[in-house]
């Protein structure tokens, strides 16, 4: 982690303490605001994306005094994040637990038969970025130098190459998948409990490659033990300037990995206005939007409530196609 972000998870920025006047001035006639501590659950692991994401919004309303109780984050990245799932569902009608997504959110329910979690029943609070993936491999890797020698040597290989990923049927499987289809390889998909254990995985080269996010690869990156190929986005990145898209290089991969804030099903109206009103005023912050420009997330539109309903419906829509595609059975056990 960089001095920059310790900077960011352990200091919020004087900007802030215009936020939390504002957010307090919004707040002080609400009807509704939390009374116990909030359960802000991660759907991955200690030290991956999305644990940092929680940590640093839980550090920010801490040393603002942004809400009245704290925020407690706790991971669950059990099951392919079939249990935070399971766990957020059994929560229904509480307004003390909220939970940050990644794209398990999408994709367990439609891999794992047996999940019985309808996710559309979830109370959608606001999404606070969609961040990105590049295609990183161990920097000794000489012979690799952009996406045609990656190619190469996946076909080239005779003991298979492998891939490193976190969880079966989970984003990096999907992404992985994506590319075989539109590279014409095939991987051996190993999967980790975390982003943080792919890239250590990849910088210790245990694994080939991985399509890890910046935020968990930065450190290695930085320390010259791994770098990217690609960027699987529509434009090249700020964060990224001198890494090409696939698109660029004539393949059409795009995805993204969605960093959103939902409530359990049956969360009240009143606590899901409070929940978006904070949240919104934290992706507005000058700390929020640096961490942003750092990593490499998008963040340069917010929505909440029903736009993110329609926009988390749409995602789901475009995973289910993809998996009958592919074929969902296949990639579950990649």
């Amino acid at each position: 982690m960089t001095g920059a972000k310790r900077s960011l998870l352990s200091h919020a920025f004087a900007g802030v303490l215009c936020l939390a006047g504002a957010f307090a001035a919004v707040t002080s006639a609400a009807a509704w605001e939390p009374e116990k501590p909030v359960e802000l659950i991660i759907m991955g692991g200690a030290g991956g994306g999305t644990d940092q994401i929680a940590r640093l919004l839980q550090g920010l309303i801490k040393e603002k005094a942004l809400s009245p109780v704290a925020f407690v984050p706790i991971n669950k990245d059990g099951e392919s994040g079939a249990e935070a799932l399971r766990y957020l569902q059994a929560k229904a009608g509480d307004n003390h637990t909220l939970i940050v997504t990644l794209n398990a959110f999408y994709t367990a329910p439609i891999l794992q038969d047996d999940l019985d979690v309808d996710v559309g029943q979830f109370t959608p609070i606001g999404r606070m970025a969609l961040d990105r993936f590049l295609l990183w491999v161990d920097a000794t890797r000489e012979d690799i130098n952009n996406l045609d020698t990656f190619v190469a040597a996946v076909k080239a290989s005779e003991t298979g190459w492998t891939m490193g990923g976190t969880g079966s049927g989970q984003e990096d499987s999907v992404l992985i998948a994506m590319m075989e289809e539109a590279l014409g390889v095939e991987f051996a998909y190993v999967a980790y409990p975390g982003g943080f254990a792919v890239a250590k995985a990849l910088a210790k080269e245990q694994v080939d490659a991985t399509v890890n996010n910046p935020a968990e690869q930065e450190s290695f990156m930085r320390a010259g033990d791994t770098r990217a190929l690609v960027q699987f986005t529509a434009e090249r990145t700020d964060a990224f300037p001198d890494v090409p898209t696939a698109k660029e290089l004539g393949h059409d991969i795009e995805y993204y990995f969605e960093r959103s804030i939902f409530g359990p099903p049956g969360m009240s109206e009143e606590a899901q206005a409070w929940y978006a009103e904070l949240f919104g005023a934290l992706y507005q912050s000058d700390e929020w939007q640096a961490f942003c420009a750092e990593d490499g997330l998008d963040c340069l539109q917010w929505i909440e409530g029903d736009d993110l309903a329609a926009f988390h419906q749409a995602q789901l829509e475009r995973h289910k196609a993809f998996f009958e595609r592919v074929g969902g059975d296949a990639l579950a056990g990649k």
